[in-house]
């Protein structure tokens, strides 16, 4: 397995998540040591979760998954970016394509995009 610095954030490094086509950054997310094991095992891109503590395989519940294409390490190999194809259409767990929906405009945050899925009903929450 393709060894990471996973020593300088805990146990984590950031993932930077494209769509291979577009270029666009969809999400960020972390991984440590079993989420990095199991995207390169199975070309699903899958997470460590800082705020439930475990592993989530992007999609599991919403079925918006991510097919890794293309994997690229940084110089300090402490960092990754996947380039992937979205499937379902969304990425953001608020039902926005991208988790970068809103844009700082005249010091407030102005919302550039409108959702592609209701995220109530899909988490049912």
């Amino acid at each position: 397995m393709i060894e990471l610095n996973f020593d300088k954030m805990g146990g984590l490094v950031p993932a930077v998540i494209q769509d291979h086509r577009s270029g666009e950054v969809l999400m960020l997310g972390f991984m440590n040591r079993e989420a990095w094991r199991t995207t390169l095992e199975t070309g699903r891109a899958t997470f460590f979760s800082r705020t439930r503590n475990k592993l989530w395989v992007k999609g599991e519940t919403s079925g918006h998954t991510q097919e890794v294409k293309e994997i690229f390490v940084d110089c300090d190999d402490d960092t990754v970016l996947l380039k992937i194809e979205q499937r379902g259409g969304a990425a953001c767990h608020t039902g926005q394509r991208s988790c970068f929906y809103r844009q700082v405009d005249g010091g407030r945050l102005k919302t550039i995009a409108a959702p592609v899925f209701d995220p109530r009903k899909v988490y049912q929450k």
